[in-house]
């Protein structure tokens, strides 16, 4: 058990260098609020990283908005929630029909790898210390 809990902690924690390491490039990371950007902080991603909830507009004129900024590429990072997975595939649809592409492959591994136990962006580095917890005491 600890052997499984070890490689998904490491499997996490290199996805995240990952991203950190798109997010340094120039690729924005837009995920849903400010509590799920203040937990990426938390992780080490420097960079661009845009809220949807904070332009207070729907997920279309969102997109239009990251049309005019003149990114061609965007790292979508939702919540894993039914409203997080909606959004994705909602934003998704809005950014590919303004011709950006979404980097969906960040979610997609998360989510695999922790969205049954984590409904959140914002959980994360909690996530990330009760899992280091638990292999510690197994």
């Amino acid at each position: 058990m600890s052997e499984a809990l070890r490689r998904k902690a490491e499997q996490v924690s290199q996805l995240i260098q990952e991203l950190a390491v798109e997010v340094e490039k120039g690729i924005p990371v837009i995920v849903e609020g400010k509590k799920d950007e203040i937990a990426l902080r938390k992780l080490a991603v420097r960079g661009s990283i845009i809220c949807v909830k904070n332009c207070r507009r729907n997920l279309a004129d969102f997109a239009y908005e990251i049309q005019e900024k003149g990114y061609k590429e965007v790292i979508l990072l939702m919540d894993f929630d039914r409203r997080g997975r909606e959004w994705t595939k909602k934003l998704n649809e809005y950014l590919e029909y303004a011709k950006i592409k979404s980097n969906l492959r960040f979610w997609r591994m998360l989510y695999g790898l922790v969205g049954r136990e984590l409904k959140d962006v914002e959980g994360l580095p909690t996530y990330m210390v009760n899992l280091q917890k638990r292999i510690g005491n197994s």
